[in-house]
């Protein structure tokens, strides 16, 4: 082939071509043809290696080598051939490397150095973009930045904890063998520590290593240089020389072969570490390493992902360079910090990411200059926990810990403090605790974030916990405090979100809505709204509880409606602003909300006494309080943790019951009945709409229960001793005025002054007294202590003047007023508690003191209310039991009075059952002269149009009746999706390949319509989406152009109708209708073959006339047609005008669907796609029933059941609409593939044809040539002969194809069957004859028995559901049930011998010559090699891995095949052949039509004739693709084990295959359903319509 020489850049031919390799005298050079076989000689490298060792300027040498191949090698000109660099980059610039490094052959050394190596304990596997990585969550890892590759995962024991699965973004390496970054587990079965210490000899290696400073210290120099040179900001575009950009791509090949290199030998890797971390001539950050990471941000992405991969494979895989390196990074962190801050590139590809494999390590940590750290600590802590899950591990000394919490916390406080002034918010400012300000909300300064009043309510918290306050009082001296000042800055911010929620803040815009959203939220209510609450209840633990709701009071603006008893009428007076009074109220409520919080959230530690675990039981009962939940649900409704756990798997089974999923929806988690009496309405964390749910739904379930609908407080548990004041609140006497003010003002119908929910909220308050006082009387027993006395003080009145009644005495009234039936159940409850509580103390006093008496009183008020909630329950149950006894009767009553019409109607259907039994044989059959045919009443069809609603007997002289239809091309039945797709022009699809690589299916929904009124509805169609497309995009989910439109009643995709037709009358003219001669099957034979030769040369004499415009009859053969056989007579079209539109319209929309063409009406292969249509549906539900194992009758739906009846009825009727020459031209080659005439040119072989096609086609155009025919012969009679040739010609098929390994062991046979493995191996015999040595000897008759039974059992089964829906023949009663009669069944209803080889040997005279001319055709011994095996099977998607992670790993090393290895972004696996694509992708863009489409929309049309199912691997989604402009998303296969998907692998849950869904999909598919399921969705979602499926 020649060579380029390097040297003299010039070409030179080949000298001799029977070497593969030559040797360039001028360059050393090797010419290559092919790379994967090229040798390395020695004598190539060894010159050059001992030069260097012998030079004394080994730098120089090495760069005047890489100076003169290296711009050779990159710069090749315009024409960039990168195959050429992967092949003489390593030849001419690694391998001498290699070569100087070892001191022999590379493979030789390399290989002595890996066997001699001991490895680091590390895994120091580098992830790649998309790969798996797996985390611990059963605390067994230090932080949550600690994973694990697939193969040390699977090794380890993490594998049967709870884990969490995501995929990798890239860079990042494995923590498999890193003792710090595992508490439990920290080694794989491959990186177990091995105790046996082997000696490494390294001595020529430390030697190489001492030569390899001098070069990294210049390339760091050169690479300082080279970096400097490039600006910062802003970009520019700079032509740069071509040498300079060869360097750049050689130094990163050459950081590349570094990583490979140092992986031979873990020496190698430290002497790198060294050489990097050397400090060079110019002092402080001269090291390469320095060097590099200082210029990060000047890199270009490539070479940062490169050298960050070296450092990650280097450096950070021994202790030693790691705590070095960590010195050096955390040194110059505030220069990198601030560089990725300029920077536009994400934090991925940026040298700052490396902090977190660095500050988790807390030796790392701890070696590290405090100076340094506390800068390093002030940026990085606020935005990673794992910095501070590092320093909690440490073991500090104390005046370290002293050091740095005293340095750090002077330094971060100003900063949290500087950060409350960034709140753009109106009226917002930073807090300060040196000074207290006073004044209400709506003119003093307010802010959402108070980062300082939520650290000390933590520290407030913990202290509580930890028992310190009370222990160790002089330490904490807590009176000093201020308890106003303390609670200020909370209270106003609580305030600001109550006048938020009553419109005072519009004029702020959805900043201030934003702020108090997020301020709820779970994401950031637990150290905002959580911790306000907090300080609100250690500052009033620590006042008065009259103080502190006067200050509450202060700052709603309240206090002047409270401040007298009738203030309150006086104020909302007609005059009054109703605004005003609306916002009052609003703020009344959420003040009265906010002391029912105070008062009752006692599930934080510290707070109550309670743990962590009882606060998310609370959370997740309250949740389930709304409505079953699943997990997913569960999970974003609850907090996280640093490592991102809620710790919800701790306790959901003591509180709810799990229900899985079926094949749809998932699997959902709810409540158990016990835990739903710590239901509280009032949960700080509902917010309205939940509260409403959660409300209505627990009032259900009492309800169904039989019990009361009240929801009262629950029992709580006890504060903890710095909160337990807090009660004092409820009895104090400012909040018993404020709730006897509103009691009062309920006295009458609410005019705007007040609301149901400020009273449901003042009732709730009381019942909250009392349950809290009847667990003091209950906790109290012992020591008598009873200072909360809640009923007295409710029961007390009002003092002088004003004398109003008690709270008590208003509740009495309250009860009977009519407005307040909601509530009478909650009033009714209190009274109650309170005389139980009254009944309690009673007890009390009088008993004498024992520890069983408060006991024993408060079991029998609990048995009073269990036997009063069983006498309702009793009475509920017998009130059912009436209701159901009574409805029985009426049915009894109903029955027995219409039981004369109901005998009447089974009279009148029986004789007409039995007159058709009568009307036929013994048996029933669909075919031949015997056949079942239907009366007049049984033709009769009425329907109704969905349009108008009319009534329409089907007639074939009538109004025209179409039924919505979709035609699409398929290849779910093809057994070859690698044959190319045909030229559409020059196609003759009339014979079927049995390969079935390409069909037309028609569907449709069922739905019936005037062909009129489905034109006009068409035409509005169109006209709306002409509009659209002036008003808006042109997108929609269905094509108007192509004929789509939604079925106006389902809004199904449809692209044609079918028009209905009526069973056609025939009547048998055979003289003996009970017996078939086979003489007069030959007979019938010998007449057709005479008319088609009669009819072949009339139509060669008119296209000889057509051509010449002379008629020529010397050169045709001239052949009399028999008698009875008219050859000009034209039969008369029995349809209406109407139905021949519509027969056009569906002849016309199958053919240019199924080639993919133009409408043609003329075209002479619509017929023939109508009739291949229909045979490939057929076949295609016949193989739906086989799978879902349903009978052959009787288990369709309705709307398959007519589109089948109409296909078949359309098929026999089509040829009226077309030229009836052409379908008897077609008659004529179809059978002569059955009875071979010379005469008839491109017949095919037998071993090219699916029989059903062919028997189909042969059927649906005989009507054409019979017309013709005035004879007496019967169109039932051609019927049978044309089912009794074909299924012969089967047979003979399936010996010729389906024949595999002969089986020894042979089974025991009966009479009949030895009958039938007798003729089958005389036929089987015979074809040898025929065909010599193409088929193989073949003994065992048993076994070519069951291959044609197996191969031709789902021909018959097609053949009778065609006949049954062509003939209207019903089925027998075998083929309704499945059963082992189904063969008997067959062929008795098909009128066919059940030994099929019967219908060969009673006919041998017959048969023989045709057998003769199928075995004598030229492509039969061809075909004999290539066939396809004719026992047909059901195809499948492809089979998936039953763990999700297996096939996330198998993605992360596709690598895109366009774009030179890379990696592809969002690869897509095929799920119908199994391709894994670049989908998404510019890269993989190819023309289809004239138009870039993507490699998935591409490979729909190659591989599912435009209908394609991916799984999109990284978002764990399933693809839908019809065509370039449709498409959705659907739910995949893969659940975790809480039965719910995870598309997108947000949560990380581990992922396993659910069969059940896959079989969904799979069945969809067989179905074709595809395209309507998208169209549906697209329906649902319109934002489906806007994506360009095209691209994907």
């Amino acid at each position: 082939q020649g060579h380029f020489c390097m040297s003299q850049q010039k070409s030179f031919p080949a000298r001799a071509a029977d070497f593969r390799f030559r040797l360039c005298c001028c360059c050393c050079c090797w010419t290559l043809k092919e790379r994967w076989r090229r040798p390395r000689p020695i004598a190539m490298y060894r010159p050059r290696c001992v030069k260097w060792l012998q030079v004394s300027n080994l730098p120089k040498e090495v760069y005047q080598h890489l100076a003169c191949y290296v711009p050779k090698i990159y710069c090749l000109g315009p024409n960039l051939n990168p195959q050429n660099e992967d092949l003489l980059a390593p030849l001419l610039l690694q391998s001498p490397l290699e070569w100087y490094l070892c001191g022999e052959e590379p493979s030789v050394g390399l290989a002595k150095l890996e066997q001699n190596n001991q490895p680091s304990q590390l895994c120091g596997h580098v992830f790649k973009v998309g790969e798996p990585t797996y985390s611990c969550r059963y605390n067994c890892a230090a932080d949550p930045t600690c994973v694990l590759c697939m193969q040390c995962f699977l090794g380890s024991v993490h594998k049967e904890h709870r884990y969490r699965m995501t995929t990798s973004g890239g860079g990042g390496f494995c923590d498999c063998g890193d003792t710090e970054a595992w508490k439990k587990g920290p080694y794989c079965q491959k990186h177990e520590p091995n105790i046996s210490d082997s000696s490494q000899k390294v001595t020529h290696l430390f030697l190489c290593g001492t030569h390899c400073v001098g070069n990294f210290s210049e390339i760091k120099a050169s690479l300082k240089c080279l970096n400097t040179s490039r600006q910062t900001k802003p970009l520019r575009v700079q032509v740069m020389h071509s040498s300079v950009v060869a360097h750049q791509c050689f130094a990163l090949k050459a950081l590349t072969w570094l990583g490979q290199i140092i992986r031979y030998s873990d020496a190698l890797r430290r002497i790198l570490c060294q050489v990097g971390l050397q400090r060079g001539p110019e002092g402080e950050n001269s090291s390469l390493v320095d060097t590099l990471m200082l210029c990060d941000s000047k890199m270009w992405k490539g070479a940062r992902n490169v050298y960050h991969q070296l450092f990650m494979s280097s450096l950070l895989m021994d202790t030693k360079y790691k705590k070095l390196f960590a010195i050096q990074f955390a040194k110059n962190y505030r220069r990198l910090q601030t560089d990725f801050m300029e920077d536009d590139h994400e934090r991925v590809v940026s040298v700052t990411s490396l902090s977190v494999q660095l500050f988790t390590a807390p030796t790392v940590v701890s070696t590290a200059n405090p100076t340094h750290l506390s800068s390093l600590f002030c940026l990085f802590l606020l935005s990673s926990a794992s910095f501070t899950t590092a320093c909690r591990t440490m073991s500090w000394s104390g005046d370290m810990k002293n050091l740095y919490f005293a340095y750090n916390f002077s330094m971060v406080l100003p900063k949290i403090t500087k950060l409350v002034s960034l709140d753009s918010m109106k009226h917002a400012d930073y807090e300060t605790l040196s000074s207290f300000l006073s004044g209400c909300v709506s003119q003093e300064k307010v802010s959402i974030h108070l980062p300082v009043s939520r650290l000390l309510a933590g520290l407030h918290a913990l202290l509580s916990k930890t028992e310190v306050a009370y222990r160790f009082p002089e330490q904490l001296p807590l009176s000093e405090l201020s308890p106003p000042m303390l609670i200020e800055h909370p209270l106003r911010c609580l305030v600001l979100c109550a006048q938020v929620h009553a419109g005072m803040w519009r004029r702020n815009g959805f900043s201030l809505v934003n702020q108090i959203y997020y301020y709820h939220n779970v994401k950031c209510r637990v150290e905002m709204f959580d911790k306000d609450l907090s300080m609100l209840q250690a500052g009033a633990s620590m006042m008065d509880p009259n103080h502190f709701l006067m200050i509450m009071l202060s700052r709603f603006e309240l206090y002047h409606i409270f401040s007298s008893a009738d203030c309150r009428k006086r104020y909302s007076r007609e005059n009054a602003n109703k605004d005003v009074v609306q916002q009052n109220n609003t703020l009344i409520e959420e003040m009265l909300h906010l002391v029912i919080m105070i008062v009752g959230e006692r599930y934080t530690a510290g707070v109550g006494q309670v743990e962590c675990s009882d606060e998310i039981r609370r959370e997740i009962v309250h949740q389930l309080c709304i409505r079953p939940m699943a997990h997913s649900e569960l999970v974003k409704a609850l907090p996280e943790n640093e490592n991102k756990e809620t710790g919800m798997e701790r306790v959901i089974d003591s509180v709810a019951s799990f229900k899985k999923p079926g094949v749809t929806g998932r699997g959902l988690y709810k409540l158990r009945p016990e835990c739903a009496k710590m239901f509280n309405l009032y949960f700080h964390h509902y917010s309205r709409a939940d509260q409403s749910k959660a409300e209505e739904a627990q009032r259900k379930i009492k309800r169904q229960n039989g019990e009361d609908s009240v929801l009262p407080p629950p029992v709580l548990p006890r504060f903890g001793p710095l909160f337990a004041s807090l009660v004092n609140i409820l009895q104090c006497d400012v909040l018993l005025g404020i709730l006897g003010a509103v009691l009062q003002w309920a006295m009458e119908p609410s005019g705007g002054h007040w609301s149901e929910s400020m009273l449901q909220r003042v009732l709730h308050l009381i019942g909250m007294g009392l349950v809290e006082e009847q667990q003091h009387l209950i906790g109290s027993a012992e020591d008598s202590d009873t200072n909360f006395n809640f009923t007295l003080k409710i029961s007390r009145p009002g003092e002088a003047p004003a004398n109003t009644p008690s709270i008590l005495a208003l509740l009495e009234t309250l009860q009977n007023a009519p407005h307040l039936e909601v509530h009478k159940d909650m009033i009714r409850w209190i009274l109650k508690t309170v005389a139980n509580i009254k009944t309690t103390r009673e007890c009390t006093a009088c008993a004498p003191p024992s520890d069983s008496s408060g006991h024993s009183q408060e079991e029998t008020v609990r048995d009073k209310d269990k036997a009063e909630r069983k006498r309702k329950a009793e009475m509920a149950r017998l009130r059912r039991e009436k209701i159901m006894a009574q409805m029985s009767e009426m049915q009894r009553h109903f029955i027995n009075e219409n039981k004369e019409l109901f005998q009447q109607s089974l009279e009148e259907l029986d004789p007409s059952t039995s007159s058709t039994l009568d009307s036929c044989d013994s048996t029933l059959v669909c075919v031949g002269p015997r056949r079942w045919r239907a009366g007049g009443g049984e033709r009769r069809q009425v329907v109704t149009c969905i349009l108008c609603q009319e009534e329409q007997e089907i007639r074939t002289d009538g109004k025209a009746m179409v039924l919505a239809a979709f035609v699409q091309r398929s290849t779910v039945m093809s057994k070859n999706r690698k044959r190319p797709p045909h030229n559409p022009d020059k196609y003759d699809p009339l014979f079927m390949h049995p390969d079935l690589s390409f069909g037309t299916h028609t569907g449709s929904c069922g739905h019936i319509m005037h062909s009129h009124c489905w034109q006009r509805y068409f035409e509005a169609v169109q006209a709306k989406e002409q509009r659209r497309q002036q008003r808006l995009r042109v997108h929609t989910s269905y094509d108007v152009e192509n004929g789509e439109f939604l079925c106006p009643l389902c809004e199904c995709l449809s692209n044609t109708v079918i028009p209905l037709l009526p069973l056609t009358k025939t009547s048998c003219r055979y003289r003996n209708k009970h017996t078939l001669d086979f003489d007069l099957q030959l007979q019938w034979l010998n007449i057709t073959s005479l008319q088609m030769k009669a009819m072949l040369s009339a139509h060669r004499k008119a296209k000889a006339a057509d051509a010449d415009g002379v008629v020529d009859m010397d050169g045709v053969n001239d052949c009399p047609p028999p008698d009875g056989f008219k050859l000009d007579y034209i039969p008369k079209n029995p349809y209406s005008s109407t139905i021949k539109e519509m027969l056009t319209t569906f002849g016309t929309a199958s053919y240019k669907v199924g080639l993919k063409v133009h409408p043609n009406e003329q075209d002479p292969r619509v017929p023939i796609m109508c009739w291949g249509s229909c045979a490939y549906t057929i076949q295609s539900i016949e193989r739906l029933l086989v799978d879902e194992e349903k009978p052959l009758f009787g288990s369709l739906p309705c709307r398959q059941d007519d589109c089948l009846s109409s296909l078949t009825r359309f098929g026999s009727a089509c040829w009226t609409v077309s030229s009836h020459a052409t379908v008897q031209n077609h008659f004529i080659r179809l059978l002569a593939a059955l009875v071979p005439d010379p005469r008839v040119e491109n017949t095919p072989c037998i071993l090219d044809i699916d029989m059903f096609h062919l028997l189909v086609s042969l059927v649906l155009s005989h009507p054409a040539v019979f017309s013709l025919d005035s004879s007496g012969l019967s169109a039932d009679t051609a019927q049978l002969h044309f089912l009794h040739l074909v299924t012969v010609a089967h047979i003979v098929q399936i010996l010729l194809t389906s024949v595999a390994e002969e089986v020894r062991m042979e089974q025991e046979s009966g009479g009949a069957e030895r009958e039938e493995e007798e003729k089958v191996c005389m036929l089987y015999n015979t074809l040898r004859m025929h065909l010599g040595s193409g088929l193989r000897e073949v003994n065992s008759g048993w076994h070519l028995w069951c291959c044609v039974k197996a191969g031709i059992l789902p021909y018959l089964r097609t053949a009778a559901m065609f006949f049954h829906y062509l003939n209207g023949a019903p089925a027998p009663p075998e083929l309704h049930t499945l059963g082992v009669g189904e063969w008997e069944a067959l062929c008795g209803y098909l009128c066919l011998p059940s030994n099929l080889l019967q219908l060969f040997y009673n006919n041998w005279e017959l048969m023989e010559p045709l057998l003769h001319g199928w075995c004598s055709h030229p492509g039969v011994l061809q075909g004999l090699q290539s066939s396809v095996a004719l026992i047909r099977e059901s195809n499948h998607l492809i089979e998936l891995p039953g763990d999700y992670s297996a096939l996330i790993n198998q993605a992360s090393s596709f690598t895109c095949p366009k774009s030179g290895g890379d990696k592809s972004r969002a690869p897509t696996l095929c799920l119908v052949c199994g391709a894994m694509l670049c989908s998404q992708s510019y890269c993989c863009q190819t023309e289809l039509e004239g138009e870039d489409v993507g490699a998935c929309t591409a490979h729909t049309f190659a591989c599912g004739a435009g209908v394609g199912i991916f799984l999109r691997v990284r978002e764990s989604q399933v693809l839908f693709l019809a065509g370039k402009t449709k498409g959705c998303f659907y739910a995949p296969p893969y659940l975790d084990d809480y039965g719910e998907t995870d598309q997108g692998l947000r949560r990380g849950n581990p992922l396993h295959l659910c069969q059940e869904r896959y079989r969904k999909i799979q069945k969809l598919w067989r179905q074709h359903s595809i395209t309507e399921e998208i169209g549906h969705a697209q329906e649902a979602n319109q934002t489906l319509v806007g994506i360009d499926w095209q691209h994907l």
